[in-house]
């Protein structure tokens, strides 16, 4: 994946956490669950787009 489409990405996500976060009436302790979803999932995802993910699965801990 090209590095300017994961910074679109990037901004888009970010642009639509801004916009639920801005014009979305919800309980705090409901958006700072939301925001952590959302961080996880990109950090997971970006893990994945960079192959470090990847390399991080084959790993084996025991035998």
């Amino acid at each position: 994946m090209p590095l300017i489409q994961v910074i679109l990405v990037l901004i888009v996500v970010g642009v639509l956490l801004w916009l639920v976060n801005t014009y979305i009436p919800m309980a705090a302790s409901i958006k700072s669950i939301l925001n952590a979803v959302v961080v996880i999932v990109v950090v997971l995802w970006l893990l994945n787009v960079f192959g470090i993910l990847h390399t991080i699965t084959r790993l084996r801990v025991g035998r």
